[in-house]
């Protein structure tokens, strides 16, 4: 009657063991998805800030042909076709800007999402490698508990083998 609630209780050990090493198991495989995923969140990132700079270096590039064909025309005030001719240049290098200066802000808008998106994914991480450190120290407690109700076990056959 003892013998078999110490071998139930074995048998309960062992499958808790194997649950903890499935779990950890799991818990591994999503910390390294989470982990891959933060990876590319922070390449976007990179490249969102590199996109960010160049347009940033093109609005400014833009202002100063603005403010070049903006001081022509007030020289060739007197020109009417030319004036028209620079009237023009200056409204497509407007249109221009603001395509830029709206791309800009899509950009900063995409970068601060992206960013967002990987402080999230960092502090889920963290919390995944938690959950799974503590799913570790289950199983090694397991593991522990195991050993020692197969050797109580043992001992148990070996005290009835010698009776």
């Amino acid at each position: 009657m003892a013998l078999e609630g110490i071998k139930n209780k074995l048998q309960q050990i062992r499958l808790e063991a194997d649950a903890s090493a499935e779990k950890v198991e799991e818990l591994t495989a999503k910390v390294k998805t989470l982990e891959q995923e933060n990876l590319a969140k922070e390449q976007e990132i990179t490249s969102l800030t590199h996109k960010n700079q160049t347009l940033e270096a093109e609005v400014e590039k833009l202002d100063a042909g603005h403010k070049d064909m903006k001081s022509q025309l007030d020289q060739t005030g007197h020109h009417g076709s030319q004036n028209e001719a620079l009237q023009r240049k200056l409204q497509i290098l407007e249109e221009e800007a603001e395509e830029a200066d709206k791309n800009i802000r899509e950009t900063n808008d995409k970068y601060r999402q992206a960013d967002v998106k990987a402080g999230h994914y960092e502090r889920k991480v963290q919390a995944l490698e938690s959950a799974r450190d503590q799913w570790e120290e289950k199983y090694e407690d397991m593991a522990k508990k195991y050993a020692q109700v197969k050797k109580e076990l043992e001992d148990f056959q070996i005290e009835i083998g010698n009776i």
